[in-house]
């Protein structure tokens, strides 16, 4: 394998968030409807914040990456859900299916030879390339995932 089909296949793994740590899939498993909106003494948010989070930050690196016309949202609050709860019995499960369906398209960009890794994303700045934005919604992705871990302990939903 060259160099780079090794870090495209490196890209994609690390897009999954479980060699380390526990992954988003094991960390939203089985949460219990119930629990979804619960936000644990000492901690600021539910279950449903930190997974409806992590799906609108997804979404947005990825529009920035692929969208000619993204709009960069106004304020960091539109990251977050306005309240613990999910607003419906669905959401739950259509946030869970959008994480996973945007993290596919992810990992279709970063295997995708055609896609020049290191080139600019063209809305962005210098600095901000494709590869870079992949990697920025792995490590976003882990840290939360992680907050998704610590959450469901407290809660006494992990095991």
């Amino acid at each position: 394998m060259d160099r780079d089909a090794a870090l495209r296949a490196h890209l994609q793994k690390l897009l999954d968030w479980k060699d380390a740590h526990a992954g988003f899939d094991a960390a939203i498993d089985g949460i219990p409807a119930g629990k979804r909106g619960a936000v644990p003494e000492g901690l600021p948010h539910s279950p449903w914040q930190l997974l409806e989070h992590i799906r609108r930050t997804q979404w947005d690196i990825l529009d920035f990456c692929c969208n000619a016309q993204y709009v960069e949202p106004k304020s960091m609050e539109e990251y977050w859900p306005d309240g613990p709860e999910p607003p419906s019995a669905g959401a739950w499960d259509e946030s869970v299916a959008a994480v996973r369906r945007d993290r596919d398209a992810l990992k279709k960009m970063a295997g995708d030879p055609a896609l020049d890794l290191l080139a600019r994303v063209p809305l962005g700045n210098a600095s901000q390339t494709y590869l870079r934005e992949i990697v920025l919604v792995a490590d976003h992705g882990a840290y939360h995932v992680g907050q998704l871990v610590l959450t469901r302990r407290l809660l006494g939903i992990w095991s």
